[in-house]
């Protein structure tokens, strides 16, 4: 049998790349993840004290419906619409934009992916930050520029200005409010990159649902290189895996050329164009997890030998001494959290759950530290 060395035939950088993994840890109180403790289809109100699931064949928001994914499910032999128009138009509406202002993706990673694609880099980005902005430049062969954070988890602007003049990224991606530190950058400090970036400038807003800043949708048609990320994943619709870019048409009109045909399916299409149809549910869902947020953080504040830090999202990440160990006692108690561990050292990162997820949390933590 003839030996072929898999090793030498791939691509240099892709050789040097770890695969990004995601650990499915059994565990009775999730908290690892920053997604919704509420599915966006659940019928009963977050306050309720249970909860309702749906039945396939009768699914309903928060009030009866004729959607069914019975009839769904009916016309899965054709594919899906491939521009997801009606999903599209929804979203449309609820920013005040036009569909041309709007392109779909297959969660915000395969955004990222058609945007890097397109423009090319170098790519510039701060850290800590989403990872998957460092992962895809290097996928696809463009150089990363990685720029620390200062003391307080803003950006730094001189080092940020400097490295635009010299090394001319084509794309800057910004995560406001960041993941994993919480907080919104300074606006006049990314207003002044929008400025000066001769690129295109991303602001991923995948946690502004949460944030008490306004976002910078407003600032779109006053510069044409500003392209905003946004996700549906946060709000209870992780599973569908749906993402949306939203900026100048003709930066929509160019990566287009590079989106994959019917990237985003039928089931998804049709359940988050369901979904964002009751703004009323989701926001009750969103207001639940930032009062609960809220909550959380001063309760961790009162505990000795753990430093909050302030959040925008829905996570609150935290600094606690013998981390790595706090970790897995509270795994062996039941509750995953995110261990920071290379990323940002000694701290622990715990998205907001149910009002009982947070409590049990709180309770395992005490018990830990003591």
């Amino acid at each position: 049998m003839k030996k072929i060395e898999i090793k030498k035939l791939v691509r240099s950088n892709v050789h040097s790349l770890r695969a990004y993994s995601v650990k499915e840890i059994p565990c009775k109180i999730k908290l690892d993840a920053n997604e919704s403790p509420y599915s966006a289809f659940s019928v009963q109100s977050p306050h309720s004290p249970q909860r309702t699931r749906l039945s396939a064949g009768a699914t309903r928001l928060g009030e009866r419906s004729a959607f069914s994914v019975e009839k769904i499910f009916q016309t899965l032999n054709r594919y899906p619409d491939p521009e997801a128009k009606t999903l599209k138009g929804i979203i449309a509406k609820n920013i005040k934009l036009k569909p041309e202002n709007i392109l779909l993706g297959n969660g915000s990673d395969e955004l990222i992916y058609y945007l890097v694609t397109t423009f090319g880099g170098p790519v510039l980005y701060p850290v800590p930050t989403f990872s998957m902005y460092g992962i895809i430049s290097q996928v696809l062969g463009e150089k990363g520029i990685a720029i620390k954070l200062d003391n307080e988890f803003d950006l730094n602007p001189d080092k940020i200005l400097t490295a635009i003049k010299k090394l001319k990224p084509k794309l800057i991606f910004l995560s406001s409010p960041n993941n994993p530190t919480g907080n919104c950058f300074s606006s006049d400090k990314i207003l002044k990159i929008i400025e000066v970036s001769k690129g295109i400038v991303v602001v991923d807003e995948a946690y502004q649902p949460f944030s008490s800043e306004r976002g910078f949708l407003p600032l779109l048609r006053d510069y044409k290189n500003l392209v905003i990320m946004r996700t549906l994943s946060k709000i209870g619709l992780a599973g569908l895996r749906v993402g949306f870019l939203i900026a100048d048409a003709g930066i929509i009109k160019e990566v287009n050329k590079v989106r994959l045909p019917f990237n985003v399916n039928l089931l998804s299409q049709a359940i988050a164009a369901k979904a964002l149809k009751n703004k009323r549910m989701m926001g009750r869902y969103i207001s639940t997890i930032v009062s609960e947020r809220e909550r959380l953080f001063d309760e961790l504040s009162e505990i000795k030998g753990i430093k909050p830090y302030p959040t925008e999202a829905n996570f609150i990440l935290f600094k606690i001494k013998n981390s790595d160990k706090v970790y897995q006692k509270l795994l062996k108690k039941g509750v995953l959290v995110r261990n920071m561990k290379g990323v940002v050292n000694g701290c622990l990162r715990v998205t907001v759950g149910t009002k009982n997820e947070n409590n049990s949390f709180l309770k395992a933590l005490k018990e830990v530290i003591k």
